[in-house]
């Protein structure tokens, strides 16, 4: 006999992103995660595109391997938002900090741009 389909709910309630999953899910130091997240998703993209092995990103970042693997899959604990963007310079990138009032009577927040 077929199993029957589960029973739609009836409602389903979603609620809106504040575009800081960090924050949305009530972690500390939200901000900085965020920022760090997306430095590192950059700098993977950069590593990826020069198509070396993990033992030559690791001299030029000039750190062990396991500290690229552990970039590479995202384990950022070890890893402040200066010492990504360090590693911007040592693969050949200028970073510009760029600082300016907020548009609303809010808290501010942290943006990375990426220009290639």
């Amino acid at each position: 006999m077929a199993k029957k389909p589960d029973p739609v709910p009836e409602e389903i309630v979603f609620e809106r992103s504040s575009g800081n999953v960090f924050a949305d899910l009530g972690l500390p130091e939200a901000e900085e995660n965020k920022t760090k997240a997306v430095l590192a998703f950059r700098l993977n993209e950069r590593i990826k595109a020069m198509g070396l092995k993990q033992a030559d990103i690791a001299k030029r970042l000039r750190i062990a391997q396991p500290n690229v693997s552990a970039l590479a899959n995202y384990r950022l604990d070890n890893f402040s938002s200066e010492k990504l963007m360090e590693f911007f310079n040592l693969l050949g990138y200028d970073v510009d900090v760029y600082i300016r009032s907020t548009r609303a009577k809010r808290l501010g927040a942290m943006h990375v741009f990426m220009a290639v």
